[in-house]
């Protein structure tokens, strides 16, 4: 029987990074395609706050987590910067153009990158995938427009919880214990935010309809894009996979294009087209963690 190599399956892995990324980046547009006929009947916080608890209700089925108490702080952390990323990202966009929104919170996983990253080939993708997001998602906007402001800061909060979740991501991905701490860091961010959330959840909770829609939001939008994430965080260097989430506005292009017919921008052809030449230079750079 052949000896299995590690290290030829960790770089076999790191290749198809990109790729694993891009299919993350579609069950999550899915997700939202279901969560779109909820913000009818539930607040912004509510259908946030739905996604992760059903989630991790999910999970907790699914995976049973030992509870560690020595290291617990660390998917907790986890957990909260998950949650908060994406419920103050919810809130961004209710102030500012989605695309404004997407290219302030990039700036997290931009200086994450820029403060872990070594060597010449990841600082250069840094730059190449700043441009790119920019050029896809940057939609000018009234800075003096005080609603506008509340956007801006919502989204830059939204970039530091990013971050944040990247780097102890990144922690929990080479301890092998990706689910047991995701399935924790759900919960714990579902009870933090439980206070904010419970009196205007109830018309989705009441509703055998809407609560099915927000199960599978739940699903396609944190169980299965977050585990695959988790796992891509395994095989790869942090700066690496920070600079790899420029993928998610890249590919919203493609899904626009075919699912929607939407023709892209001479803008955004480009800001794909730097994008693709930003992972094809990282791609299967080592760095440490």
């Amino acid at each position: 029987m052949k000896k299995f190599d590690a290290a030829a399956s960790e770089r076999v892995f790191g290749m198809f990074a990109p790729l694993t990324m891009i299919a993350a980046a579609i069950m999550n547009y899915a997700g939202t395609a279901f969560a779109v006929g909820l913000f009818d009947v539930a607040s912004v916080t509510a259908v946030g706050w739905g996604r992760f608890a059903t989630a991790s209700l999910i999970m907790i089925v699914i995976f049973r987590p030992k509870i560690e108490l020595k290291r617990i702080w660390v998917p907790i952390l986890f957990g909260l910067a998950m949650t908060s990323m994406n419920l103050v990202f919810y809130h961004a966009i209710a102030h500012i153009p989605l695309g404004a929104a997407v290219a302030l919170e990039f700036l997290g996983p931009v200086i994450l990158s820029a403060v872990t990253a070594r060597g010449w080939r990841v600082r250069t993708g840094l730059v190449l995938a700043v441009c790119g997001v920019g050029m896809i998602s940057w939609v000018g906007v009234d800075i003096a427009n005080r609603n506008v402001q509340i956007g801006v800061l919502l989204a830059l909060a939204a970039g530091i919880f990013w971050a944040i979740y990247m780097y102890l991501g990144g922690k929990i991905a080479a301890s092998g214990k990706g689910s047991h701490a995701l399935t924790i860091g759900m919960s714990a961010g579902t009870l933090f935010y439980l206070p904010f959330a419970a009196k205007s959840f109830l018309p989705i909770a009441t509703s055998p309809k809407y609560l099915a829609l927000m199960f599978l939001v739940g699903i396609f939008s944190s169980i299965l894009p977050f585990l695959v994430e988790l796992t891509v965080m395994r095989y790869i260097a942090t700066p690496v996979y920070a600079l790899l989430v420029a993928l998610y506005p890249a590919t919203s292009i493609l899904v626009g294009f075919v699912v929607l017919r939407q023709i892209p921008t001479t803008g955004e052809l480009a800001g794909l087209f730097l994008i693709t030449a930003a992972v094809a230079l990282v791609n299967g750079v080592k760095e440490s963690r």
